[in-house]
């Protein structure tokens, strides 16, 4: 690979600003119970600030009072982004079932980095943002911008 950098896989500020500003529908893959998890406090904030959001987690019913489904492909609703707080290694198959789900961006959380499955994304017209979280993008754009 010829000098690949996580920059490729992220687009320039104005445009996450664009992408936070005009999506309405956040699906969280690996949206956990546990209140203490990152997951879990981005999923509330997310909510507080009138994002639809729909938890992704085969293990729950429902997460944050909210229904959850145990896969994209579950969902009835058309997904604006699709922000993944899985390991890197379970991206390839949430990239798959974005693809198949016509989302318009997969948001990979801080840490998150999975080059071949953004690559996939990107391939098919899908935005990526990788090793970015999305609360710190959201402060940075709307709180303190």
């Amino acid at each position: 690979m010829s000098g690949e950098s996580d920059l490729e896989f992220t687009p320039p500020p104005q445009e996450i600003k664009e992408i936070l500003k005009n999506s309405k529908v956040i699906a969280v893959v690996g949206l956990s119970d546990n209140r203490m998890r990152p997951s879990n406090r981005i999923g509330r904030f997310l909510k507080t600030k009138g994002y639809k959001v729909i938890p992704v987690n085969p293990n729950y019913d429902t997460v944050i009072g909210l229904r959850s489904y145990s896969s994209l492909l579950d969902i009835p609703d058309e997904i604006d982004i699709v922000d993944i707080f899985r390991k890197p290694e379970a991206v390839d198959d949430v990239v798959i079932q974005a693809i198949k789900k016509g989302v318009a961006v997969v948001w990979m959380q801080e840490g998150v980095i999975n080059k071949k499955a953004a690559k996939r994304a990107q391939e098919a017209g899908i935005v990526v943002v990788m090793d970015r979280c999305i609360y710190k993008e959201y402060d940075k754009h709307f709180m303190h911008g």
